[in-house]
């Protein structure tokens, strides 16, 4: 173990100070975040809004970054990523802070669209910028490192705001309305904080040079047109698939806890914080079974055993069971991102990069965004058992879809080195 931990030590400090830094603020982006993950819906609901908003809000937020991200990422490529990172966060940060305080329906709405927009434009430049600034034959560890540090950031974010929440109102005395409110306006501090080390960003063209002339890989990845806009679209379709299963029912778990078993915010955010830090530790050991069967075959494995737990979850009426079950899906579903981006960057030439991501990340919240409305009209309609129940359910068979095509497609490498 501590050999193990030892050699993750030497990976981190083999990284260059620009992957450093972003690291950082990704933590604490991340750790905000995490928090407006946690308590957004339960202001919303606190708020005495019906179930069918927080489906637009997660709806609305989703669509707008399928919106921008394509836009977002022929701007990245065209400015920079620093520039374009910085200004995503400044601008989210404001529309975090509204988010805090405004109790319209209509503001809530526009502010939601308004962080999907502006975030977007630090989420499709962050892995082709840590690409550029490290060799892919450090990519997986990187990936897995990085998706890690801010899953584990996640974990305290989700886990302080529940606490933090419940400890305002019974120990300050505030109405739990107030309380969410403030801990929410603290996620937006948070947040803020991540710009800090963005500024300390330095250019990458060095490294961009570096890698073109010493990673042999990317050299054997044709560059034309035509075959990198097929692999991206092909690969794009699984993250539909992965994306519309996920927007049934990943942004409702703090709900589904809430409404199901009558959980405490404590309670949900401590149970959504152990499955980050399951996700985190999985991460870590994702390499390990890549050495032993490849990127893809480790990918579609870690997606496939995740499966069995996401019914346990769903169907269950015991609070213990659902836990576990969303603790081992969580772990096993999301273990599988660093591969997956690391293959993404493997599988497109240098200058599609940028475009490979927007294009996955902007089909997976086009799924997000468009079964908000069925995932709490299935719950308005059958009730907090079945609707929940039929939620899961639909999202295992998109997971057992897309795991196969993907592997299908991908696995016999016939669309490039994976």
């Amino acid at each position: 173990m501590l050999n193990w931990l030892q050699e993750w030590k030497i990976k981190i400090a083999s990284f260059n100070k620009n992957i450093r830094l972003f690291m950082l603020a990704n933590m604490l982006i991340q750790t905000g975040l995490g928090i407006f993950a946690v308590m957004y819906n339960l202001y919303i609901k606190e708020l005495g809004f019906p179930e069918s908003l927080n489906g637009t809000v997660i709806s609305m937020t989703s669509l707008a970054t399928a919106i921008i991200l394509i836009p977002a990422g022929f701007l990245s490529d065209r400015y920079g990523r620093k520039g374009i990172i910085i200004l995503g966060t400044i601008v989210t940060v404001l529309t975090l802070f509204y988010r805090s305080v405004t109790i319209s329906e209509q503001s809530i709405i526009y502010a939601a669209f308004l962080t999907g927009l502006f975030m977007a434009l630090v989420q499709v430049s962050g892995i082709p910028f840590l690409a550029e600034n490290s060799r892919a034959s450090e990519r997986m560890h990187l990936f897995s490192i990085h998706f890690s540090l801010v899953t584990i950031a996640s974990v305290i974010g989700s886990l302080g705001g529940g606490v933090l929440a419940d400890a305002l109102h019974v120990y300050a005395n505030m109405s739990v309305l107030v309380s969410i409110k403030w801990v929410l306006i603290i996620g937006s501090i948070i947040f803020g904080l991540g710009i800090i080390p963005l500024f300390q960003l330095k250019p990458s063209e060095k490294m961009e040079e570096t890698v073109k002339t010493t990673d042999v890989k990317s050299k054997t990845i044709p560059s034309n047109f035509k075959r990198n806009i097929t692999v991206i679209v092909l690969f794009g379709f699984a993250n539909l698939l992965i994306g519309t299963g996920s927007g049934l029912v990943i942004p409702y778990l703090n709900l589904y806890f809430s409404n199901r078993f009558e959980a405490s915010n404590a309670y949900v955010g401590l149970i959504l914080s152990l499955g980050s830090a399951m996700t985190a530790v999985a991460m870590l050991l994702g390499p390990a079974l890549v050495k032993r069967v490849g990127q893809v075959r480790a990918l579609v494995i870690f997606q496939l055993l995740s499966i069995p737990f996401l019914f346990i979850t769903g169907f269950t009426n015991s609070l213990i069971l659902a836990s576990l079950g969303f603790l081992l899906r969580q772990a096993l579903m999301n273990a599988g991102n660093p591969i997956q981006s690391a293959i993404a960057m493997d599988l497109v030439h240098d200058k599609y990069k940028g475009l490979a991501n927007s294009v996955n990340q902007m089909v997976f919240h086009i799924g997000w965004a468009s079964t908000g409305g069925i995932a709490t009209g299935l719950v308005m309609a059958y009730g907090y058992y079945w609707g929940y129940a039929l939620a899961f359910a639909i999202t295992g068979v998109l997971y057992i879809i897309a795991s196969t095509y993907f592997y299908i497609l991908f696995g016999r490498k016939k669309l490039g080195t994976v």
